[in-house]
């Protein structure tokens, strides 16, 4: 499967306060085709900067939003959980209950973490794709410079969510038997029962595997010379084309 057809599918299988948020692909692809076809729709390499600056400030802005709000509901789960573990409650069965609603809501925040991590993963490969097309089609010598460029914005660094993480697995061993969540990641995401953060999350990582395996654009992980390759050649000169309309195309092209 082609990559702009599986981000449309996670797009689609995503929280839906999400779906606006991810890259443009399939208007900024579609663009790039037309740059490389018609002089109508050429425009400087200036002006395509910008519209790609535009799209990192979106992921930027969504990235920074989320992280925020994950350390806060970091906190408010940890303080919950030093709660029941430390049976500040008035019977046994308020204890179950309380224990069952923490397990859900620790296991619902691990999994807007992961999609966070697949959101960072999978924007900045169609990104990388977006400025592979670029320059193959005009000549001209975008990527390589681009790239460095967007590794060192905040949506690419996943640290702080990825150790967000790693805390939480360890918390959901203790709340949830690690057996049931074994099983439900050796499903098909097609036969995943339910709906919900974790049903999102298995889509996400399954996402991201299917990524890795099936794109010869790797992930941020891999060493940064495997990921960057040179191309020669110099942009051509092109009609100016106003970035406002250049905008409202991009618009228009949204999955």
């Amino acid at each position: 499967m082609k990559f702009g057809k599986r981000l449309k599918q996670h797009v689609q299988e995503t929280l839906p306060g999400w779906r606006n948020m991810y890259l443009n692909y399939k208007g900024l692809k579609k663009l790039v085709k037309l740059m490389s076809s018609s002089l109508e729709y050429g425009i400087s390499e200036d002006e395509f900067v910008y519209l790609l600056d535009n799209e990192i400030e979106k992921f930027n802005t969504f990235f920074m939003e989320q992280e925020e709000d994950f350390i806060i509901r970091h906190k408010e789960l940890q303080q919950r959980i030093k709660r029941v573990n430390e049976n500040e409650l008035s019977s046994q069965g308020e204890y179950e209950e309380e224990m069952a609603r923490t397990r859900k809501d620790i296991i619902d925040f691990h999994g807007e973490m992961v999609l966070l991590v697949n959101y960072s993963n999978i924007n900045y490969t169609g990104m990388t794709k977006i400025l592979k097309k670029y320059d193959k089609r005009t000549g001209g010598f975008l990527r390589l410079s681009f790239i460095q460029k967007v590794l060192e914005q905040p949506f690419f660094t996943t640290e702080l969510v990825s150790k967000l993480v790693k805390e939480c697995e360890a918390t959901i061993d203790e709340f949830s038997p690690a057996v049931v969540v074994a099983e439900e990641m050796t499903k098909p995401a097609g036969t995943i029962v339910g709906e919900g953060i974790f049903r999102n999350t298995i889509v996400a990582l399954l996402t991201m595997e299917e990524i890795r395996k099936g794109s010869s654009t790797r992930m941020y992980w891999v060493t940064i010379t495997k990921k960057l390759t040179e191309a020669g050649g110099s942009l051509k000169h092109r009609p100016q084309f106003s970035s406002i309309h250049l905008i409202s195309f991009l618009h228009s092209s949204k999955p």
